[in-house]
């Protein structure tokens, strides 16, 4: 015994020896979370913020966006308290369509918004006049290029997290051509700057060139320097992916879960409702199902049966059968024989039943005369059930 634990113990510990020597697989979720340093991250990104744009201020955005700027926004004078530039990298996490409303209403005052998305918000599409397709297929590396000479040197070649979305309609009159992917020698559009109101927006589709992979490869780092050169140095308002809260995005419950008051009030009256359906549920009782006892088809069959006989008179066969099942009763309650009908049998049956012995001898001799005579009348019937019913009774 002592040498099986043994072996168990050297075996669990070369399983644990092995599991944490083994190298640890490399984790490919895009997350797009500037806390990860996993190669979908943007760690790196993040933290060069601050170089980028010169120590500019950098304030977290931990809610939506129209959480952040509506709390901003000055109704009086109708304008923003804050200015800056607003930034959002992010692969599979659209904006609301709130939100971007928000953002639209933010950029219109002076204001930056840049989003590098693989999802543009239907309310940019709509009111910004511009579309998007993905109608190639990827296969191997695309080259990302910006179309300002200056920047020529800067194009980089990617091959992990590519996406084929790309601008098919643009609004010519306020719309700038930025940057292009290239893909099989054909360029496609997929950095624009749009002007809107007072103010711009820079909407990027390929955000995997702000991942720490693709970052710390060779001199990628210059094509994403060159897609911020395009925005002004100012503070930067950075939406983070780590939310304090999810976002309710277009929930139609929107409004009252951001009053206090009104949150409270509609979670009183959910659990309100679950403690009436739980009580209502135990006070009331289900249906309790009819259930019809088993119809008892001996008495209708004797009926049917003393029906037949008494419509064809034929009162000899009844009256038989009557002394037949009488004598059946007498042998089954008091065990005697039947064969012979005379004084002893009338005597040992009034001793036995304890019934009138002048009522059992006179029932006895109705017996033997009915069973001589060839044809019995109605009255004959009728005064045998008497007598045999009067035994049973007395």
């Amino acid at each position: 015994m002592k040498f099986y634990i043994g072996l168990l113990i050297l075996l669990l510990t070369f399983i644990v020896y092995v599991e944490f020597s083994a190298v640890k697989p490399i984790n490919w979720t895009k997350t797009y979370n500037e806390t990860h340093k996993i190669p979908f991250g943007t760690y790196v990104f993040y933290n060069e913020l601050k170089n980028l744009f010169n120590d500019n201020e950098i304030e977290n955005i931990n809610v939506s966006p129209y959480e952040y700027f509506n709390d901003r926004y000055n109704w009086e004078d109708s304008s923003y308290v804050t200015s800056g530039t607003y930034i959002y990298i992010k692969e599979n996490e659209p904006v609301d369509n709130v939100s971007a409303q928000e953002l639209m209403d933010f950029a219109s005052h002076g204001n930056t918004v840049f989003m590098s998305t693989n999802y543009i918000p239907n309310s940019f599409k709509d009111s910004l006049n511009i579309e998007t397709k993905s109608q190639y297929t990827i296969k191997g590396n695309a080259k990302l290029t910006l179309a300002n000479s200056r920047f020529k040197n800067d194009s980089i070649s990617i091959e992990k997290g590519l996406n084929n979305l790309y601008f098919s309609e643009l609004d010519s009159l306020n719309t700038t051509v930025l940057g292009y992917q290239v893909f099989d020698s054909i360029p496609y559009i997929n950095y624009v700057k749009i002007e809107h109101g007072s103010g711009n927006l820079f909407l990027h589709l390929q955000p995997t060139a702000f991942t720490n992979f693709n970052l710390l490869k060779k001199d990628n780092k210059k094509y994403t320097e060159a897609l911020l050169a395009y925005l002004p140095e100012t503070t930067i308002f950075y939406d983070s992916v780590n939310k304090k809260r999810k976002e309710m995005g277009n929930s139609k419950l929107r409004f009252i879960l951001s009053k206090p008051a009104l949150r409270y009030a509609w979670y009183l009256a959910l659990l309100s409702l679950i403690f009436f359906m739980i009580f209502n549920a135990k006070r009331r009782q289900r249906i309790i199902k009819v259930i019809k006892p088993h119809e008892n088809t001996t008495v209708g069959f004797v009926k049917t049966i003393g029906n037949l006989y008494f419509e064809t008179k034929d009162h000899n066969n009844l009256i038989e059968k009557k002394i037949m099942y009488f004598l059946e009763h007498i042998r089954s309650a008091y065990y005697l024989d039947t064969q012979f009908l005379d004084e002893k049998f009338s005597k040992n049956l009034a001793l036995k039943s304890g019934k009138n012995k002048t009522e059992i001898k006179k029932l006895i001799s109705t017996i033997s005369f009915l069973r001589a005579k060839q044809n019995c009348t109605e009255d004959d019937l009728l005064n045998l059930n008497k007598q045999i019913e009067g035994f049973y009774k007395v």
